[in-house]
C-alpha cells in the first residue's frame, strides 16, 4: 500500500488534548509520522483546514443479526458507521437469539467480517439467554472473540448470580458492562417521573433508580474486584457515587449516550416516540450535570447506543412503542452541540475514541506513530438539516429528524484505506 500524506489538517489529539494545524503520514495502514515531509510518491490529501482525528470507537451498537435483519444488518450498519466517522463498532448481544454461545458469536464474527466496512468487535451475554439465572461460558466466549460481557437492559436481579459472574470475569480479566437501572422501579416506565410525566399521563421512573442500581453494582465491585463499565449514566444523583468509586480505586468507567447528553425530557413533547429511549430522557438539570461530568473527565466514554427499530415498533402509543434510536451517523454532529456548551473537541475525541480504545485494550483512538490509521476528516462547522430518509441505517428512528445540526464527515479511513468520502485523488 502506498503512503498517504495529509496536509493542512487541524489535528485533534485526544492524548495531549490539543488541536493544532499540521500534517500526518500513513504507510501500510499505520500512522508513521506527524509534521514530517511527505514520503516519495505519497498520495497527498489537502485537508483545507478541516479537522483530522482518530476514528470514533462506538461501544454499545445494536446490529440486529441474528434474528431481526430487517431492522439493521452488518452491511447497513457498516455503511452508516463509515458515513458517521465510526471506524470501530462494539456490538451488543441483545439479539434474537442472544449472543451467548461461541457458535453464535462465531456466526456474528463471520457476517461482520464479510459485510461491514469497519472494525466490528462483539460483546457476549453475561448470562445465558440474558435471563439472569446462569452465567455464560466467559472463557470460551473470550476465546471466540468477545471483548466484553453484558446483559444490556435486562438487569441481573439475582445479586448472587451477578456476584459469581463478576468473580469469574475478574479471574478471566473480562470486562463487564452494566445497565444501571433498578429493574423493579423501572418496570413499565416510559419517561422520567416529574411534572411533565404527570401532565402527559405517562408512567415514569424516578432518577433514583439509576443511583440505586449503580450503588449495588459498586458494592459488588468492591467485593469482587472485577473490571466494570456502566453503559449510561444519565442523572446528577448517580455522579457522586461514580466519583467516590473511582476515588476508592475501583476498576470502573462510565459512559453516556449522545442522546442523553443533547436532549431532555421535554423533547418528548406530543408523545414523539422517536424520543423514547432506555433509560428515558432526563430533566435539563440532569443533562447539564452529565455534560459537566464529561468535561471534567468523570464520564469516560460517549457512545451512540445505536438501537434500530422499525416503523411498526415506533408508530404506536408512547407507552407501547419500542425504546431506542439510531445514531451511528448522528453521533458526531450531535456531539458538536456539546462543543457549544464548552466541551473541547480534543476532550470529545478522548471520550469517543481514546477512552473506548483504552478500556478495550486497543491501539486505536490516537494520532501517534505506530497507531492504526483509523481516521476521520470532518468539518465541525458545516450546517445541515437532517432528513432521516437519507440515513444509511435500515431503520430511520432518529430523534434528530428535521433538526439543524453542524458537523459533516468528509472522509473515513480504516487501516489506511478510505471507506467513505470519495477518492484520494
Amino acid at each position: 500500500m502506498s503512503a498517504t500524506h495529509f496536509i493542512k489538517a487541524r489535528l485533534i489529539d485526544p492524548i495531549a488534548l490539543t488541536e493544532e494545524t499540521g500534517t500526518l503520514t500513513v504507510e501500510d495502514g499505520i500512522i508513521t509520522a506527524r509534521d514530517a515531509e511527505a514520503p516519495p510518491d505519497a498520495r497527498v490529501i489537502d485537508c483545507g483546514g478541516a479537522c483530522l482525528g482518530p476514528g470514533l470507537i462506538d461501544i454499545g451498537v445494536k446490529v440486529s443479526e441474528p434474528g431481526e435483519r430487517h431492522k439493521e444488518s452488518f452491511r447497513s450498519a457498516g455503511r452508516a458507521a463509515a458515513a458517521g466517522g465510526v471506524t470501530t463498532i462494539v456490538t451488543r448481544p441483545d439479539t434474537d437469539p442472544a449472543i451467548d454461545t461461541p457458535e453464535i458469536l462465531e456466526f456474528v464474527a463471520r457476517r461482520a467480517a464479510a459485510d461491514a466496512a469497519v472494525h466490528v468487535l462483539p460483546m457476549a451475554a453475561l448470562t445465558k439467554g440474558r435471563a439472569g439465572r446462569e452465567m455464560t461460558e466467559i472463557g470460551l466466549l473470550q476465546d471466540a472473540g468477545a471483548v466484553a460481557f453484558s446483559d444490556c437492559d435486562r438487569v441481573v436481579t439475582d445479586t448472587k448470580v451477578l456476584a459469581r459472574a463478576l468473580t469469574y470475569a475478574r479471574a478471566m480479566d473480562a470486562l463487564v458492562i452494566g445497565h444501571v437501572q433498578e429493574p423493579i422501579l423501572s418496570a413499565g416506565a416510559a419517561v422520567t417521573s416529574g411534572k411533565f410525566a404527570s401532565l402527559r399521563g405517562l408512567p415514569g421512573v424516578s432518577p433514583m433508580a439509576e443511583r440505586m442500581a449503580l450503588d449495588r453494582d459498586i458494592s459488588l465491585l468492591e467485593m469482587t474486584g472485577a473490571r466494570y463499565h456502566a453503559d449510561q449514566i444519565t442523572t446528577a444523583r448517580a455522579l457522586p457515587s461514580l466519583e467516590r468509586a473511582k476515588r476508592n480505586g475501583l476498576d470502573i468507567t462510565a459512559g453516556a449516550s449522545i442522546h442523553h447528553l443533547t436532549l431532555n425530557d421535554l423533547d418528548v413533547a406530543d408523545y414523539r416516540t422517536f424520543f423514547k429511549l432506555k433509560p428515558p430522557l432526563r430533566a435539563e438539570d440532569d443533562r447539564r450535570a452529565v455534560v459537566a461530568a464529561l468535561a471534567e473527565g468523570l464520564i469516560d466514554i460517549v457512545s451512540s447506543m445505536h438501537t434500530p427499530q422499525d416503523e411498526e415498533s415506533k408508530r404506536l402509543p408512547f407507552e407501547d412503542a419500542a425504546s431506542g434510536a439510531v445514531a451511528l451517523e448522528t453521533l458526531l454532529p450531535a456531539a458538536m452541540r456539546l462543543v457549544h456548551e464548552g466541551v473541547s473537541l480534543p476532550r470529545l475525541f478522548r471520550a469517543m475514541s481514546l477512552n473506548p480504545a483504552r478500556r478495550l485494550g486497543l491501539d486505536a483512538g490516537r494520532l501517534c506513530a505506530g497507531a492504526p490509521a483509523d481516521l476521520i476528516l470532518f468539518d465541525p462547522d458545516a450546517p445541515f438539516v437532517l432528513d432521516r430518509e437519507t440515513l444509511r441505517s435500515k431503520s430511520k428512528n432518529t430523534p434528530f429528524d428535521g433538526a439543524r445540526l453542524q458537523g459533516r464527515v468528509l472522509g473515513t479511513w480504516v487501516d489506511g484505506a478510505r471507506i467513505f468520502g470519495g477518492t484520494d485523488a
